[in-house]
């Protein structure tokens, strides 16, 4: 048999595989409090004026 080719048995075990379901762990859902915040920054002259310089470092 070729790479990549299968027969029928082969088939027919992907497809018995695939058609069960394992369902035996636990799908507990994590909550989270807070919040998130960002800093938008520097504008983007002064953002790549800073990249320049350490560039040149």
């Amino acid at each position: 048999m070729s790479m990549g080719a299968y027969d029928e048995d082969e088939h027919e075990r992907r497809e018995r595989k695939n058609g069960s379901v394992d369902a035996t762990f636990d799908d507990d859902r994590t909550v989270y409090h807070g919040e998130v915040t960002y800093d938008s920054g520097d504008s983007t002259e002064a953002l790549l004026d800073k990249f320049r310089e350490m560039k040149d470092t």
